[in-house]
């Protein structure tokens, strides 16, 4: 490496110090806090501090039934329920003001609207009266979250320019994969900024020119200084190790800095929590061998299979009317049948018999089975609204109730598109270690795909659910589904 090239290199660094000792360093909590989580929890605060406030000035209390009292509690957990219902945590709506700022009204409308229900619905229990005031009540509920959703995003906003969410990121390689690593942040981070700073050493490969040409962060040699003094310098905040080539990597320097209190985390462990999902690109078996999850439990599994019985219940009650009346017009469009049933593979490799409502012409795959596309001419006019809403997938509650599917789970494809991608694709089977679902984490984060690179994106959603199996992501994966649903653009 030549001297000028060091002395840029060490310029960098020296930058990157002078930053670090001129910027307050952020307290550990915005260090290691989602902004997404830092936000949710900044609403939580606002209104639970002034929504009770509120109801006290319009002395409105005094007048509630227990039941009322209910529905005044149900509140702020109904608007937190819409933002996130509308993705006001999602990463686009953290970077972008303006778009997050305009849909922040239909948030707090929903959230007006469902103190209204909670109130009419707790008034017909027996001896309940709910709150006397509803149009009161839906007032202060619409006042009470424009202005705790307007200072929340502001006051966010301005922290975050003002780099509460910064983390200062040592990477050790400056290779193939340290650009992955950079160009995966970058494309799909939770909305944390990242300063970096690269450590290499001949042994670990050649240098990568798209670090250098995209300005990423100084690359160091690693024999001019420490990686221990280099972390100091920088205040490093996590230590990631992703050198194309381990042989000859001195471990002894990265245990040093972990005892000295640096987080030292491999390059696949620190991406699949940053972008959550399996970087299928440089998927090490070793590493999915040893590291933590597979939790198939029979704790797990009993409580995912209650979740299953009791939502999908509850979802054909309150669908029933819908799928009646979507029945009839696909009968009135063309005459064909109204239901569609297809052999799918869900755990294990079990083939069972799909049902849907029938959303494509009747001679739909007289040429043989294909892959769906977004705007795919087999489509019928009724089904692209059956799609767009998905009231097509309904009748999948029924395999649900029966137990070939849940209600989250990979998406349960066909058995000679099975053959086809596992022959292709390393580690698909294991996409089978559970059931098919009718929603999932691929679904609500991938677009629809009919390739098999479109195929291989989706896999390395489908095993990080897996990996990371348990009832809290089910739940977590139900509610982005339901956002997506109330604002299309996410669900597959």
């Amino acid at each position: 490496m030549s001297e000028a090239r060091l002395d840029v290199i060490e310029g960098g660094l020296g930058h990157a110090a002078r930053h670090r000792d001129e910027t307050p360093r952020e307290p550990r909590i915005a260090a290691g806090l989602p902004p997404s989580v830092a936000l949710f929890l900044l609403d939580a605060v606002l209104l639970a501090l002034a929504w009770p406030a509120l109801l006290a000035f319009g002395h409105v209390l005094p007048h509630a039934t227990a039941g009322g009292w209910i529905a005044l509690l149900l509140y702020p957990a109904a608007m937190l329920a819409s933002l996130y219902a509308l993705g006001l945590y999602r990463r686009d709506m953290l970077l972008e003001t303006r778009k997050a700022l305009a849909r922040l009204p239909l948030a707090i409308g929903l959230g007006g609207a469902a103190a209204l229900v909670a109130n009419a619905a707790l008034a017909l229990a027996p001896g309940e009266t709910g709150m006397r005031e509803p149009a009161w009540l839906f007032s202060a509920a619409l006042g009470c979250g424009s202005a705790t959703g307007a200072v929340a995003r502001v006051a966010f906003y301005g922290l975050r320019r003002r780099g509460l969410f910064r983390r200062r990121v040592l990477v050790i390689g400056a290779g193939r994969r340290a650009w992955d690593l950079v160009w995966m942040l970058g494309k799909e981070g939770r909305g944390v900024h990242y300063q970096f700073v690269f450590i290499h050493d001949p042994v670990f490969g050649e240098i990568d020119p798209r670090l250098a040409d995209a300005a990423a962060g100084p690359i160091l040699p690693a024999k001019t200084r420490g990686v221990l003094d280099v972390a100091q310098r920088f205040g490093a905040e996590q230590i990631i190790v992703a050198p194309d080539e381990r042989r000859g990597m001195d471990l002894d320097v990265l245990l040093a800095c972990k005892i000295a209190g640096f987080p030292v985390k491999q390059y696949l462990d620190f991406v699949e929590k940053e972008i959550r999902r399996i970087d299928l690109k440089r998927l090490e078996l070793g590493w999915l061998l040893y590291a933590e999850g597979f939790q198939f439990g029979l704790i797990n599994r009993a409580l995912k299979r209650l979740l299953d019985l009791t939502v999908s219940l509850v979802l054909l009650a309150c669908f029933a009317p819908f799928l009646l009346a979507a029945g009839l017009a696909i009968k009135l469009d063309d005459g064909g049948p109204v239901f569609y049933r297809q052999e799918r593979v869900s755990r294990h490799g079990r083939v069972f018999r799909i049902m849907k409502l029938r959303t494509m012409r009747i001679d739909a795959e007289r040429q043989g089975a294909v892959w769906a596309a977004r705007q795919d001419a087999r489509i019928t006019r009724i089904g692209k609204f059956l799609r767009r809403t998905r009231i097509d997938e309904m009748p999948q509650v029924f395999n649900v109730l029966s137990g070939a599917m849940s209600l989250v789970g990979p998406r349960p494809e066909r058995p000679n598109f099975v053959t086809m991608l596992a022959g292709q694709l390393p580690l698909y089977h294991e996409r089978h270690a559970v059931k098919a679902g009718l929603t999932g984490w691929a679904q609500i984060n991938y677009p629809y795909g009919a390739s098999i690179d479109d195929a291989r994106s989706k896999l390395s959603y489908d095993l990080y659910y897996v990996k990371n199996f348990n009832i809290l992501f089910d739940l977590l994966i139900i509610a982005q589904t339901l956002r997506v649903v109330l604002w299309p653009g996410g669900v597959r």
